[in-house]
């Protein structure tokens, strides 16, 4: 449910869409901000841009700016440094292409090493229709994937852009992990401040919104 008022949120979170090209990523983007696919599909070329504001289960609204990258090799320099100031990510393969799966191993430890430390990756199989209408099209199995999320730390779900399948929960679960890590992190400062400023040491006082990015970013 998009908020009646763009502008009025709690927090601000950055979330890139990352993969190799055609896997879908500026289909998902476009059915969750618009609820239709492209009318005219084309491949990204470096960067594109959404916004959409999502109220969270626990209280309180998120502004996602959302980066849709382009996946073509030639435009790699210039997508990793969109990556800056990320804390969450949609991490994207299409279940009847192998190659993408793959991919993701590369594409993760792009992620890891331009973004946020504490960056929250969601793996996100698409194109689930093509599948439900030939099972045989399919070559990366749903165990397979999950063993590989699990194994990396990654939040992992399988979604159709084209039948709308998933794609609203994978961006919004995001989010909602985004905020729920974040909020553990700040607690645990504010902990370690509480004890060491009882100790008699002084620390510098941590900001509301460190989880936040401006619109430079």
């Amino acid at each position: 449910m998009v908020s009646a008022h763009e502008d009025d949120y709690d927090y601000l979170y950055k979330v890139v869409l990352v993969g190799d090209a055609t896997v879908g990523k500026t289909h998902l983007l476009s059915r969750y901000i618009k609820g239709s696919l492209p009318k005219n599909p084309t491949a990204t070329i470096g960067v594109e841009f959404a916004t959409r504001t999502v109220p969270l289960a626990v209280g309180g609204t998120v502004k996602a700016q959302i980066w849709d990258t382009a996946g073509q090799e030639r435009y790699r320099a210039i997508t990793s440094a969109h990556y800056r100031r990320a804390v969450g990510a949609l991490l994207v393969y299409d279940i009847t292409r192998e190659g993408t799966f793959k991919s993701c191993a590369k594409w993760m430890e792009e992620l890891r090493q331009s973004a946020e430390p504490d960056i929250v990756i969601m793996l996100v199989g698409n194109k689930v229709d093509l599948v439900e209408k030939d099972p045989s099209l399919r070559q990366v199995y749903y165990d397979a994937a999950q063993e590989f999320a699990k194994l990396h730390g990654l939040i992992f779900a399988e979604a159709s852009a084209v039948t709308a399948h998933n794609v609203k929960y994978a961006f919004e679960h995001l989010l909602q992990e985004i905020y729920e890590q974040t909020s553990k992190r700040r607690e645990q400062q504010n902990f370690d401040h509480n004890n060491m400023v009882g100790g008699g040491i002084q620390v510098a006082a941590i900001g509301p919104k460190a989880d936040s990015c401006d619109n430079s970013c």
